[in-house]
């Protein structure tokens, strides 16, 4: 089995699933920030991809109409739970983020939290996400990135041999991905780490 695959995230995700909102606290911060930048309004049509266990559903106003996805069946039944308290407009679906099923510029908005890093195919997902986005549309980016312009450091290469299987990549070049679409950047800002994570705000052109 490939080290990033589908099957592969289904597998070690559903073994995640129940401590992964534990875990994944100490980037709350970051992921608040992220989603103030990208500035959902209540009534606007929101897509969330690889939404783990639904933890960005704590930071989006209410009157906003949310769809989340997730390759994982134990991670949208999570979701699904969380929401239950949070009582949000919100479908969930089991669905590849390189493939969704939805109709071309669908949403508003676009959430792509630690989600880059992890899928098989990150330049497939954006491109997806530049499809479902509307004209004018946004989409925030919050992950772990090398820096523009320089290369993986021979120690970040060692632990992502580990990473790479257990989680996620820690060598992926942001810039090369968005090559594949032609969103435009309207923030990159340094998140947790002095900037090994980033807040990546994109905005899908109005054709014209």
């Amino acid at each position: 089995m490939p080290y990033n695959s589908n099957r592969l995230n289904v597998i070690r995700y559903s073994f995640y699933a129940p401590t992964y909102s534990w875990s994944a606290r100490v980037l709350e911060q970051s992921r608040k920030i992220s989603l103030e930048t990208l500035g959902v309004q209540p009534g606007e049509k929101v897509l969330i991809i690889g939404a783990g266990t639904g933890d960005d559903l704590d930071h989006l106003p209410a009157g906003s109409q949310i769809t989340a996805t997730d390759i994982t069946p134990a991670m949208v039944k999570r979701i699904k739970k969380r929401n239950s308290k949070l009582n949000h407009q919100l479908e969930t679906l089991v669905m590849d983020g390189q493939n969704l099923h939805f109709e071309k510029e669908t949403f508003d908005k676009v959430i792509l939290h630690l989600i880059l890093t992890v899928i098989p195919n990150p330049a497939k997902a954006l491109k997806e996400t530049e499809r479902l986005l509307k004209p004018g549309g946004r989409v925030v980016v919050f992950d772990k990135f090398i820096p523009n312009g320089k290369k993986a450091s021979l120690v970040r290469r060692f632990f992502n041999f580990f990473t790479s299987f257990l989680f996620s990549s820690l060598t992926l070049n942001f810039e090369n991905i968005l090559t594949h679409t032609k969103l435009k950047v309207i923030s990159d800002k340094k998140a947790n780490l002095d900037g090994y994570f980033r807040i990546i705000l994109l905005e899908k052109p109005i054709a014209g």
